[in-house]
């Protein structure tokens, strides 16, 4: 089954203002347009209205004036709970039903909607597919029995269960340590390349904006927008004091953001597995150009740790304890910049480029990022 696109979302001078009419407003006069299949993340301090605006798409919150369309129909000339099951909603936790098993929570929109069960199952499958769980292994489980990155990623296939064409995604990934966090981000950045969504993100954090927007919409204090653009156009261009102090002074450092590792060149490592004969790995490593190092993988190709010549000294088999633990691993979506803080921290100064199912891809380096950069030219 294929899912639909996205849909264009337009805020049309939109306002809110809660108790008397004449108070100030929480939001003022939003105007601004997300297209079809674009992630727009809204960002600003406490008290700007970010999280009310995303509300206002699903009526979750209700504009006092003002319009918002979706593909061009008023979302207040629908009832709101045909309105809701029509769009994807992801929370900071979740809210997965405790009571019912992965593919029962998945299934809660569709059996709403009288999907057969036939559709919602194969629905179900494709969506802990397109996720990465097995559904043989997942399915029937409860969310007590899965790790919190698991039960992010079934609250995101819950959201298209019923194949939206727009998303609402409020601070999902705040509540995980920043190594998931990132790992996350990413797996949501390969999943929104294959289903094209109109996403509307809020978050706190600044880079996380950078990172996951096609667009940033900057909100300050009273739900004005400060400015609307491209991550690229906003860091080179603040529109105002406002933004260029929001921002942050280290926009230099904050345009690392703006490229992934994918956009390297990745070097090739010299792979080596448990039972490889030594003399033959050290000829490969003298010939190679894997920087002074071979890269222990398992019978997966999973990176377990580096052998430097010396550790591949002597006649025999090479062991699975002859690697120094604590290679550092990165994915194709990683920042540069957060790709450059993980080599920093590395005895070998390499990172490893892994799939989506930790597999070796090549490697990157702190001289290749450095070497982009100066191809870029010095940022602002």
């Amino acid at each position: 089954m294929q899912d639909a696109a996205g849909a264009v979302v337009a805020f049309e001078h939109v306002t809110k203002r809660y108790g008397r009419s004449g108070g100030p407003p929480a939001v003022d006069d939003l105007t601004f347009t997300v297209a079809a299949g674009e992630i727009c993340v809204l960002v600003g301090p406490s008290g700007s209205g970010k999280t009310t605006t995303m509300k206002m798409v699903n009526r979750l919150i209700e504009p006092t004036s003002g319009r918002i369309t979706i593909d061009g129909q008023d979302v207040m000339s629908l009832p709101a709970v045909e309105l809701r099951r029509r769009i994807g909603y992801v929370i900071q936790q979740v809210g997965l039903f405790p009571h019912l098993t992965v593919a029962e929570n998945i299934a809660v929109v569709p059996g709403l909607l009288d999907w057969d069960k036939p559709r919602i199952r194969t629905r179900v499958e494709e969506l802990l597919d397109l996720i990465g769980l097995e559904a043989g292994s997942y399915a029937d489980r409860y969310p007590a029995e899965l790790s919190g990155g698991e039960r992010q990623r079934v609250g995101v296939a819950r959201a298209l269960a019923a194949d939206p064409p727009v998303m609402l995604m409020d601070e999902p990934f705040g509540a995980v340590d920043p190594i998931r966090r990132d790992r996350l981000q990413n797996e949501f950045l390969r999943l929104q390349d294959k289903v094209g969504k109109t996403v509307i993100f809020v978050t706190h954090d600044v880079d996380e904006a950078i990172k996951m927007a096609d667009r940033i919409a900057i909100l300050q204090r009273g739900g004005t927008l400060a400015q609307y653009d491209a991550p690229a156009a906003i860091l080179a261009e603040p529109a105002s004091e406002f933004v260029e102090h929001f921002v942050g002074a280290d926009r230099g450092l904050k345009r690392l953001s703006l490229n992934r590792v994918s956009d390297l060149e990745l070097t090739r490592p010299i792979v080596v597995r448990a039972g490889d004969d030594r003399a033959a790995a050290r000829g490969r490593l003298r010939d190679g150009d894997g920087a002074g190092y071979a890269l222990l993988v398992d019978a997966e190709g999973r990176p377990i740790g580096w052998i430097d010549d010396d550790e591949l000294a002597g006649d025999g088999t090479i062991t699975a304890d002859a690697a120094r633990a604590g290679a550092v691993t990165v994915e194709p979506e990683t920042t540069l910049r957060d790709a450059l803080s993980a080599l920093l921290g590395s005895s070998v100064m390499l990172g490893v480029v892994v799939d989506e199912r930790e597999r070796v891809i090549g490697l990157v380096s702190v001289e290749s990022i450095s070497d982009r950069l100066r191809k870029a030219g010095s940022p602002t």
